[in-house]
């Protein structure tokens, strides 16, 4: 098959270069082999082109995945990057807030990050990544620049559990800081909290602040709660009942700040 096409390639060009010369006549000889070879040099300039074309074609395409694959490393290295530096943003805009927290109030603080969740729906506290070694202790208040979080119950060397004031074993001493009426804020296990033994007589109303009152010696005084979210008045109960929202959103929680008393 070779041998073939490159005799047919020789005959069309030796016809092509006899053709060329205009002092001589076309012989029946080389009209006879133009008339023969033509269709040939017309297949094989057709064979060659569509060759030529496939190849390019699939060089194409290879250098186009190749580049394709670097992009997608690329974009992957910028999302990255892109994701990085926003979770820094708002990490830096939490500790300012910390920051100035700490600066307004007169006491020592130890910042830590949450590390675990209780997994069991019968319990609501958090695993924190400071300890003993810190200087924490059984009781201290935890708190975030909104407002309470809960009070630490265990401590290790490095870790310390923090019952969060949504659980239900935990309770605030807490007063409404337009009216002072006292209460005790109670966790049930939920979002919200409750705002138990204040009196059927006192004015509460929704979206009124719930501070601490600092009579239980745990938490300071004037710390912020949460706000009044539902009142239901029953004549036959002494006391009201009442539903707040807390002011930290637990479920968001990342970094806590220990309060220490300032000595």
């Amino acid at each position: 098959m070779i041998v073939g096409v490159g005799f047919f390639i020789a005959v069309a060009l030796t016809v092509i270069t006899m053709s060329s010369r205009d002092t001589l006549p076309a012989s029946g000889v080389e009209r006879l082999s133009i008339t023969l070879t033509s269709p040939f040099q017309f297949v094989a300039s057709r064979i060659i082109g569509f060759t030529e074309s496939v190849w390019q074609t699939y060089f194409s395409c290879v250098l186009a995945v190749e580049e394709n694959q670097v992009l997608r490393r690329q974009l992957l290295s910028a999302r990255y990057t892109a994701n990085r530096c926003k979770e820094l943003e708002l990490e830096n805009a939490r500790l300012k807030k910390f920051v100035n927290f700490q600066s307004s109030v007169p006491a020592a603080y130890v910042a830590a990050q949450v590390i675990a969740r209780d997994p069991s729906p019968w319990f609501k506290s958090i695993m924190i990544d400071k300890g003993e070694k810190d200087g924490l202790v059984k009781g201290l208040p935890v708190l975030v620049s909104e407002g309470i979080v809960g009070q630490i119950i265990k401590v290790s060397g490095s870790f310390s559990r923090v019952l969060l004031i949504t659980d239900r074993n935990s309770s605030v001493d807490a007063l409404i800081q337009e009216t002072r009426v006292r209460g005790m804020v109670k966790g049930n296990n939920q979002d919200t909290c409750s705002f138990v033994y204040t009196l059927r007589k006192d004015e509460v109303r929704p979206g009124q602040v719930i501070i601490s009152s600092g009579l239980d010696q745990v938490f300071p005084k004037g710390l912020r709660i949460g706000a009044v979210l539902d009142v239901q008045k029953n004549h036959s109960q002494l006391f009201q009942d009442i539903t707040i929202k807390t002011a930290v959103d637990f479920d968001r929680l990342e970094e806590v700040l220990i309060y220490k008393n300032a000595d």
